[in-house]
């Protein structure tokens, strides 16, 4: 039987967007079970120790764009690294694939959390907008009716939930890939987090 890794990320990180496909082939082939869990970094930072990109020092700012470039190229996947609509608020659109995943599953789930990545990092998309969300929604077959579903209560309370679970497994870092307990943070563990698979 296959291991279960807890996918903890944000919807709008431009480094679970780079791994992502990669993750899922990864995941498919060791016959892992993905567990969806976008989270609130909002939350999360201001305990781990980590910063808004906007409160972080210069250097780092400027060498993030150096890494994104680096790796969209090394592993040809498409960003833009001024996309029109970044920042942009999260929460709504991981409250919809949240949504998705309790309604339709995690594999409908995760497919739209590609869509998404790649609607901010690829497409010039505003994922904080209805328009586009339910956009996302029907390109990728799903109900309209989730946007709607998305602002319910529950939803919200199991977004919080993952935060809190996210917190409790020691997260700290967007995309985070934790199997059995163990932490490989960053699309750049993505080799690490595959030997690991295989071991198990």
């Amino acid at each position: 039987m296959g291991a279960n890794i807890d996918y903890y990320f944000t919807a709008q990180s431009p480094w679970t967007y780079l791994g992502h496909e990669r993750f899922l082939d990864i995941a498919q082939r060791a016959g892992a079970t993905v567990r969806v869990f976008p989270v609130d970094f909002g939350k999360i930072f201001p305990i781990s120790g980590g910063l808004p990109l906007g409160q972080r020092a210069p250097q780092r700012q400027a060498y993030r764009l150096v890494e994104l470039k680096r790796f969209s190229e090394h592993h040809g996947v498409p960003l833009n690294l001024h996309p029109k609509f970044f920042p942009v608020a999260g929460d709504p659109a991981a409250r919809l694939i949240t949504a998705v995943d309790q309604a339709d599953g995690n594999a409908a789930a995760l497919g739209l959390a590609g869509a998404i990545f790649t609607a901010v990092w690829a497409e010039d998309r505003n994922i904080a907008d209805d328009q586009t969300l339910a956009d996302l929604l029907r390109e990728g077959g799903l109900d309209a009716a989730r946007l709607a579903q998305s602002r319910d209560a529950a939803v919200q309370q199991r977004y919080e939930a993952q935060t809190q679970q996210a917190i409790d497994a020691g997260v700290f870092g967007a995309p985070s890939y934790v199997v059995g307990g163990e932490i490989f943070w960053g699309q750049d563990r993505l080799d690490l987090l595959e030997k690991k698979l295989a071991a198990k």
